[in-house]
């Protein structure tokens, strides 16, 4: 009869800053690997979106997950496969975390904080989608009738040139014909 060890883990994932636009699908993407290999989470938080100390991948800035977890130590070379063939995951690092307590880690649990944040950043292009609507919406609106009466003014003087060379049109062809008396 076998016995499965576990041992507690601390994984650091680093992804593309283009992923905090999505921030919940890249916090999914990264508790979907560790479910993967069937890791009990403890811990879960983003760690932090900061500039990238060398350009990986073409990316200049990164946001970084720091998770802790219990899993068999025979899963995390499969956990270390995964990450590398996971394209949005740009650099991993799995470290034992027998240093800590359990109290220690479980204090660094932000899954809550987490979902407020992936919630506001929702409701933030919620809003930012529907002020782009109305701009647009506002430049497609009819004129009221007092915006088409504030442009009328604007619309007679032009008509005024018209009727003016009309008349000077009249008096030239009356000047010229035997009606008018001149020629």
């Amino acid at each position: 009869m076998t016995t499965t060890i576990t041992n507690t883990y601390e994984g650091l994932f680093l992804l593309p800053q283009s992923a905090g636009s999505d921030l919940g699908g890249a916090a999914e993407l990264v508790k979907s690997l560790l479910e993967k290999i069937g890791a009990e989470v403890l811990a879960f938080r983003k760690w932090d979106e900061r500039r990238l100390a060398y350009e990986i991948k073409g990316n200049k800035r990164g946001l970084y997950f720091l998770c802790y977890f219990n899993v068999a130590g025979s899963q995390i070379a499969t956990l270390d496969r995964q990450c590398l063939l996971s394209e949005s995951i740009l650099r991993h690092m799995v470290t034992r975390a027998d240093h800590l307590t359990l109290e220690q880690m479980q204090s660094t649990d932000a899954q809550q904080e987490l979902a407020d944040e992936i919630k506001l950043r929702a409701e933030q292009s919620k809003d930012r989608t529907s002020a782009a609507t109305s701009i647009i919406d506002r430049e497609d609106v009819p004129k009221t009738e007092e915006a088409a009466q504030a442009e009328a003014p604007a619309e007679a003087p032009a008509e005024e040139p018209a009727a003016a060379e009309k008349e000077a049109a009249e008096t030239v062809t009356a000047e010229t014909t035997p009606e008018g008396g001149s020629a």
